[in-house]
């Protein structure tokens, strides 16, 4: 249907256009950059559900990693080695290129390492991981050109304070930043190019016409020539077809905390925990494989299952001897799926999509958002 009480201008300059991009978190953001500096003469318009991006890109933990040595691990299970090198390539490329067009500043990234966790009782998962750690330098030493990426240390766990850790497995790139800033950062990019960013508007569907695409949305029918679904998790609402499933990831942070000792990005669990320092904060999730079935949802909230077994996680080794409270909780959707590379390509005539990176979609998005923008600029 359309908006009630549109003027000849707003219909004119605002629901006609060349192309729509359906979200504003970071693939959408990156798609249209890479449009609008490709073709500046082309109207790009992405259109937000949400008052700010719905799903993870400004919920998620702000880890710039490519993947712990138990992530690794499995992945090449799942896909090869071969695959698994691609992988990596495209989340290292992913990272050097948000980087490069925001700026660390603006990021807020800073280098201080990333460290996965061993309880003594994981002797098994531990050794696995150790004696993997050269296979796996070599991997990304070829592909950033530097060496003895992973090294184990047995001496940070006491320094960190945790309780029940004999080992951590160091990854001397990995990085953390500011999600917030990323976005903010890409938005101003986005506009100072000429993109419009419309929020609160929900698509609902849409039509192939003769010579455009309807699209019918919660504020009214847009006219386009071509339409990019950038909405992850959210995208199989709309196409049923898609091979990816949404996850909620729960994230809750502390109030400032003094003295704090942890300083860097933290997995445990094979990744399915994750914390890090926010300055003197600690911010903390995860916690969906206690209940795959529950958190394989598009809902936001939390549950009294994983916010007790992250509170359990807190007391007993991250902060151990710190006195400590929660300042806030949330949650993020993400999308996985039996496939570890994003889906990029045409769904339907004049129609794309950029979804599923897999939780990567920091070190991923502006790679995948570039795959996505230049594939529809291609179609026309």
């Amino acid at each position: 249907m359309e908006a009630p009480n549109l003027s000849y201008w707003e219909k004119t300059n605002f629901y006609t256009t060349d192309i729509v991009i359906v979200g504003s978190g970071i693939v959408g953001l990156n798609a249209a950059i890479t449009i609008k500096k490709k073709q500046p003469t082309l109207n790009v318009t992405i259109l937000e559900r949400g008052f700010l991006p719905s799903g993870a890109s400004t919920k998620n933990a702000g880890f710039a990693c490519f993947g712990s040595i138990s992530e690794l691990i499995e992945q090449e299970k799942v896909g090869g080695t071969e695959l698994l090198r691609e992988l990596v390539r495209k989340r290292w490329e992913g990272l050097q290129k948000l980087r490069s067009l925001v700026g660390d500043d603006k990021l807020d990234l800073q280098i201080n390492g990333g460290f996965e966790l061993f309880k003594a009782e994981e002797f098994a998962l531990k050794d696995e991981c150790v004696s993997k750690i050269s296979h796996f330098n070599a991997i990304v030493e070829d592909i950033t050109s530097i060496s003895d990426v992973f090294s184990v240390t047995n001496s940070k766990p006491k320094i960190f304070g945790f309780n029940y850790i004999d080992c951590l497995i160091e990854n001397k790139l990995e990085a953390q930043l500011d999600a917030g800033k990323m976005i903010k950062a890409l938005v101003q990019i986005a506009a100072s190019l000429g993109v419009v960013i419309l929020n609160n508007c929900v698509v609902n569907d849409f039509k192939e016409e003769e010579n455009f695409i309807s699209v019918f949305t919660s504020q009214g029918k847009f006219k386009v020539k071509k339409l990019l679904f950038c909405t992850n998790a959210f995208a199989n609402q709309l196409f049923s077809q898609l091979s990816l499933k949404p996850g909620r990831g729960q994230v809750l942070i502390t109030k400032p905390i003094d003295n704090l000792k942890l300083k860097g990005t933290f997995h445990y669990d094979k990744g399915y925990y994750y914390f890090r320092n926010v300055g003197n904060r600690v911010l903390l999730g995860g916690g969906r494989n206690l209940d795959f079935f529950t958190e394989e949802t598009h809902q936001f909230g939390e549950t009294p299952l994983v916010q007790n077994t992250l509170l359990r996680l807190l007391k007993e080794v991250i902060l151990p001897d710190t006195p400590f409270e929660i300042e806030q909780k949330w949650s993020g959707i993400m999308a996985f799926g039996n496939e570890l590379s994003p889906i990029v390509e045409e769904v339907a005539p004049h129609v794309f999509c950029a979804v599923r990176c897999n939780g990567m979609g920091i070190a991923i998005g502006s790679q995948t958002g570039q795959e996505a923008g230049e594939l529809v600029l291609r179609s026309f």
